[in-house]
C-alpha cells in the first residue's frame, strides 16, 4: 500500500528535497506560498512506546489502520500544501523561526478539545481539509473511513478502510493542481463532496 502512496507523495521530488533537523521529510518547494513552503510533508514515524503514551492521554485506541501508518510510514502528513493533513503525534511545541523543526497537526485536538458535540464515542479524527476544515474519521465499531463538516460528525462521504481513502483522495487532488504543485483552479472545492 505505501508503494503508491510513495510514488504520489514523491512525484514533486523535482521540485526539491530536504529534511528538518527532527527528521520530516519536505517533498516539493511550493515557492508561490512562501519562501519555505512545501507541498508534501511526511514526519518520522511514532514508536510503540509512544502508541502507549498517547493512547493514555486521547483516553481511547488508535483504530489498528491509523496505528499502522503512524508507525510503519508516517507520524500524520500534510499534503499538496496542507490541503489534506493527517494528524500524529507533536513531539515538541514550539513556534520559534530560526527552528528547522516540522512538526503534525495534534490528533489530541480533534478527538479532545474541538471534537462535534454529535461525535460517537467510536469516531476517532484523524484529519481533515483546508478548505473548509471538514473532519476525516475512523468508525472504530466499523473501521469505515468518514469525512464530516468541522462542527458536525454526520457522514458526507464514506471509504471502506483508512488505506482506501488515502490512496483515493490523494489521486483525486492530484487532478487539481498542476506539474508545479499549483491549484488549478483556486475557485473549485477540494473536498471529497
Amino acid at each position: 500500500m505505501y508503494n503508491k502512496i510513495n510514488e504520489l507523495i514523491y512525484k514533486f521530488s523535482n521540485l526539491g528535497l530536504e529534511s528538518s533537523s527532527d527528521g520530516a521529510m519536505m517533498i516539493g518547494r511550493a515557492p508561490f506560498n512562501g519562501p519555505k513552503a512545501w507541498l508534501n510533508i511526511i514526519y518520522p514515524k511514532i514508536q510503540e512506546e509512544e502508541i502507549v503514551v498517547l493512547e493514555k492521554e486521547l483516553g481511547t485506541s488508535i483504530p489498528k489502520d491509523y496505528k499502522d501508518f503512524l508507525t510503519n510510514y508516517s507520524n500524520g502528513g500534510n499534503f499538496l500544501s496542507s490541503t489534506l493533513s493527517l494528524d500524529g503525534l507533536r513531539r515538541q511545541l514550539t513556534r520559534d523561526p530560526k527552528a528547522n523543526s516540522r512538526q503534525p497537526f495534534s490528533i489530541i485536538t480533534p478527538n479532545i478539545y474541538e471534537r462535534p458535540t454529535n461525535a460517537k464515542e467510536s469516531y476517532f479524527f484523524i484529519g481533515g481539509y483546508q478548505w473548509d476544515g471538514s473532519l476525516l474519521y475512523i468508525d472504530k465499531d466499523t473501521n469505515i473511513v468518514h469525512c464530516g463538516s468541522p462542527d458536525d460528525a454526520t457522514s458526507k462521504t464514506q471509504w471502506e478502510s483508512f488505506q482506501e481513502m488515502l490512496s483515493a483522495e490523494l489521486m483525486r487532488l492530484y487532478t487539481l493542481f498542476d506539474a508545479d504543485g499549483k491549484p488549478i483552479n483556486e475557485d473549485v472545492s477540494t473536498l471529497p463532496y
